[in-house]
This record gives structure tokens, C-alpha cells and sequence, in this order.
């Protein structure tokens, strides 16, 4: 119940209560990149294809006196410890190696060996570029596991270090320092705003300051912008507002780029910073990316269109000028496939998108009019999977709160009580009070035109009027006494009936005719 009351309370201000009320996001499972890192290891640790080839030609010489069995934790120790370079850069290697390997790298056992400062400190060796590669990579998948085993990465002075390695003039080396800087910010706002704080973000910003993106390999810019992502990411706190005025003219050149994965990313970033106060996506909102965002909803690949269409809806929660900025981009143009998406959490981030702009002016509601989506809503009302419905049943009911009368039957007119009254079936109790908000409201809006009754007949005639009677004896004490209400107020007197209320019989149901004093609603 509470949890119905909290969510109606984050909705934007449709004039119900003077403060702005706003809705955010309820689950925060971003979908391609869980906040937990150690659920996508594989996903950003360097796994290498082939661990035996050699990346340089002091690695070369070195592979020829290396047998190809795996170094054991203790033979590693002992290289590394040794003062003789070349034997440095093959311990360095074989940890490489046995950090790479796809099950059970042993990251515990190379922490516990004392390892990681040795690490550290190779890195800066900048007369042996193969050994600071190595050395980078080893750490970087450290730095992929759990929070622990990150927090020792840092812990041995490992960011500043890496960051001193973004401009190396050795691409590859800096690569893998911009990658394991991405997986310790990545680990959440602790460790991001420590990585902020010690100044990374200008170094990787001046790494992209170049007139055509397309001089740098494709793998080197996706690692710099899922680097760029994870310092936009969590939140309590989010990162800083400097910091997110830094990053965000690159992210709109990135979003630019025509690499699916530099998109994808970018967009994951945008979304972050979208998901948060009014003056945060007032920020976003500045920078004018919106048009672009608007266009990347209508790629076919799915790893873009899911955050683009995040990112926008987080866009929608903001001021009712800040979703008018979207609507002025033509975002509604996109929607009808949107809600026909193959994907049914398209679908569903779509009809919550719709929600929140259906919560906003009546205005705003017109336009969803006027681009056609009325009869999309009511198509997810009927053939949706359940999480699609409720979003849907949440656009319906701000549609029936923030609407005008005119607006209101022509929403009823689009059929959308069968649906609606059909989903009263549901067991989620806060689905159930938000469709009997949405039936009050229509019956508000019946009776500013005189039209209640007719309204009554039509709900009876579909079976409604069965379903609201039967939530009188629900378990859930504000489900029974709204379902009372309205029987009390719109069917008790259905007995005394006259013919002359009765609506006139059309093929598509009853007509429902807005009274001569009121003006008539074209459509």
C-alpha cells in the first residue's frame, strides 16, 4: 500500500499539489553492466586469445629460454624479485598469464604473495615499456574482481600510477592503464571519485582531443569510453558536478561515433548522468544531445537502443521543460515500434517512458494524441507481457489525472476501459488501486459532461462492473473501500435505469458523446 502512495508521490506536478512531484526509476538493474563488477569479469578482465604470443621483441627473445608450462605463484615471487630485468619481465608475464586464464584466476594468491606493490612499481619503468605492459595488464585483471581485491589494487598506490600511464607515448600501455582505471571506478562512488580526485579525467579526456576519432583502433576507443561511462556511474553520491561538465562535450562527440560499441557506451553514460536531480539532467539536457538521442532509438541493435531510450526516459522524470525538449526532438515519432518491440523490456521502458510524459502538462498529453500512441497504450493494456501492463496502466491513469475532459473520451473512445477493467484481475495490489484511480478519473471527467451514467452502462456491459465488485471483499483495505466508493457512487441506482441514458449502439461499442456545452473534441 505504502509503496502505491510513494510511487503516485514521485510523479512530476500535475497540478494535484504545488511541489513538484517526481517519479525515478524503481529498479535499477542496468542491464548490460550490473553494478557488481565481479558479475561481469569476463566481461572486462583481458582475457587474452593467445597467451603465448609475444608483443614486443624483447618479449621474443625472452619466450625462447621460457618453457610453456604455467609459472606456480612462488616461481613468479621469485622473478620478480630478482634483479635481472629480462627475468622480471617473464615473471611479470607468467602472472599475466595465469590472471587471463578463463576459470579461477588465483588474483588471492598473487595478493597475498605481496605481489601487487611489485607490480606498482614496474610501472613506472619507463626504459622497459614491456614490462610496464605487463605489469598493467596483470593489475588491470586485479582490478576486475571483487571489491576486495580492487581495494588492494589502490591500496598500492596503484591510480595515480596509472594515471601518470594514460599519455604513455606506447598505445598499447595506455590502453591498459585507461582499461584498469575503468574497473576501479567501476567498482563504485567510492573508488570513482578517488580516481576523479586524483586527476584522471583530464589525461583521458586529452587522449580523444584529436580533429577525427577514426585515427585511434576500434578497441582502443571503446575501452576509452567505457572508462568515461564508469565515471559517470552510481550513485549516493554521484560523481561530481565538475567532473560531469568535464566529460560531457567528449560523450557528445562520442555519440557521434559510428562504432556500435563507442554508442553503446556512451549512451550507458549519458543515462547515468540522467538518473538523478532536475539540475543534474538540466545539465545533459544543455549540452543539446537530446536530437541525437532521439535519432540512435531508431537503430536496429538493441545495445544501443536500450540505453538511448534510458536515457530519455530519465530525461522525462525532470520539469515539465525538460520533457517538452524531448517531445520537441520528435521523440514520439519512435514510439509506435518502441511498444511493438520485439524485446518485451523495450516495451516496458518505453511504456514507462510514456508514463512519465503522460504525467506532465495536458499539452504535453496532446501530443501523445496527436502522434497516434492512444491506441498503442491501449494495445499493451491488451496484449503486453505484465511488467509492459503496468507501465501501461501508470500512463493511462496519469493520462485520466492530468488530461482534460476532451482528452479523457477520447481516451475512452480508443477502448481503453475493456483492457483496463481486465487487468483489476491482477495480484499486485498497487496495479489494482492505480486502474481504480484511473476508472475515478474518468468518471470525474463523465460527469463534468454529464455522461456518468452512460459510463456505468458501458463498464457493466463489458463485465467491470463484476470485477469492481468483487475487489469489495479483497484482502487489501484500500482496494475494498475505493471499489465500494465508486459502486456507491456511480452503480447503486442501476436498477432504476431509463432508456434515455443508454448510449446510442455503434459498430464500435457506445458513443459517448461530449454535451453541446462543452466544446467538441475533434479526432
Amino acid at each position: 500500500m505504502s509503496e502505491n502512495v510513494a510511487r503516485l508521490n514521485k510523479f512530476k506536478n500535475k497540478g494535484r499539489d504545488a511541489n513538484e512531484l517526481r517519479r525515478r526509476r524503481v529498479e535499477v538493474n542496468v542491464e548490460l553492466r550490473k553494478a557488481k563488477k565481479d558479475d561481469q569479469m569476463l566481461k572486462r578482465r583481458n582475457v587474452s586469445v593467445a597467451p603465448d604470443e609475444a608483443t614486443s621483441p624483447l618479449q621474443e627473445r625472452s619466450q625462447n629460454c621460457q618453457t610453456l608450462r604455467q609459472w606456480t605463484v612462488e616461481e613468479i615471487v621469485a622473478g620478480v624479485t630478482n634483479e635481472n630485468r629480462e627475468t622480471q619481465l617473464q615473471a611479470t608475464q607468467a602472472a599475466r598469464k595465469l590472471l587471463s586464464r578463463d576459470k579461477h584466476p588465483p588474483i588471492d594468491e598473487m595478493i597475498s604473495a605481496g605481489l601487487i606493490p611489485k607490480f606498482i612499481a614496474f610501472l613506472g619503468l619507463t626504459d622497459c615499456p614491456p614490462v610496464q605492459f605487463e605489469a598493467s595488464w596483470a593489475l588491470t585483471n586485479i582490478a576486475s574482481g571483487t571489491s576486495d581485491q580492487t581495494a588492494a589494487v589502490v591500496a598500492g598506490g596503484a591510480i595515480p600510477a596509472f594515471i601518470s600511464l594514460v599519455t604513455s607515448p606506447h598505445q598499447h600501455i595506455s590502453e591498459q592503464a585507461v582499461w584498469a582505471l575503468g574497473n576501479i571506478a567501476g567498482d563504485g562512488s567510492a573508488l570513482r571519485d578517488r580516481v576523479i580526485k586524483h586527476g584522471a579525467i583530464p589525461p583521458l579526456l586529452s587522449l580523444l582531443a584529436v580533429p577525427d576519432l577514426t585515427v585511434f583502433s576500434p578497441g582502443y576507443l571503446r575501452n576509452v569510453t567505457w572508462t568515461l561511462s564508469n565515471l559517470c556511474r552510481n550513485k549516493n553520491p554521484s560523481p561530481p558536478l565538475s567532473a560531469i561538465q568535464q566529460i560531457l562535450p567528449t560523450l557528445v562527440n562520442l555519440l557521434h561515433h559510428n562504432d556500435l560499441e563507442v554508442l553503446a557506451d556512451a549512451c550507458w553514460a549519458v543515462s547515468y548522468l540522467t538518473d538523478g536531480s532536475n539540475d543534474r539532467i538540466e545539465i545533459v539536457v544543455q549540452t543539446g544531445l537530446i536530437p541525437r538521442l532521439v535519432q540512435l532509438l531508431g537503430f536496429e541493435e538493441l545495445s544501443v537502443v536500450t540505453p538511448a531510450l534510458r536515457a530519455l526516459g530519465n530525461i522525462v522524470t525532470g520539469t515539465d521543460e525538460q520533457t517538452q525538449a524531448v517531445l520537441d526532438a520528435g521523440a514520439l515519432s519512435m514510439f509506435p515500434q518502441l511498444l511493438r518491440h520485439k524485446k518485451p523490456n523495450i516495451q516496458k521502458e518505453a511504456a514507462w517512458t510514456l508514463s512519465n510524459i503522460t504525467a506532465g502538462k495536458d499539452t504535453q498529453i496532446q501530443e501523445v494524441i496527436n502522434a497516434g500512441l492512444v491506441p498503442y497504450m491501449v494495445d499493451v493494456l491488451v496484449r503486453g507481457d505484465y511488467k509492459t501492463q503496468k507501465e501501461a496502466v501508470w500512463a493511462v491513469t496519469n493520462f485520466t489525472s492530468g488530461g482534460t475532459v476532451q482528452q479523457v473520451v477520447y481516451l475512452v473512445q480508443a477502448n481503453v476501459l475493456d483492457p483496463l477493467l481486465n487487468l483489476l484481475s491482477s495480484k499486485d495490489s498497487k496495479t489494482v488501486l492505480v486502474i481504480l484511480d484511473a476508472i475515478t478519473n474518468i468518471f470525474m471527467a463523465g460527469e463534468k459532461i454529464g455522461e456518468s451514467d452512460k459510463l456505468s452502462l458501458m463498464i457493466e456491459e463489458c463485465g467491470g462492473l463484476d470485477k469492481i465488485e468483487a475487489l469489495q471483499s479483497h484482502e487489501n483495505e484500500m482496494i475494498y473501500k475505493a471499489a465500494l466508493n465508486l459502486i456507491e457512487k456511480y452503480f447503486s441506482e442501476e436498477e432504476q435505469e431509463v432508456q434515455s441514458v443508454v448510449p446510442e449502439a455503434t459498430d464500435d461499442g457506445y458513443a459517448f458523446q461530449i454535451s453541446e456545452n462543452e466544446n467538441t473534441f475533434n479526432f
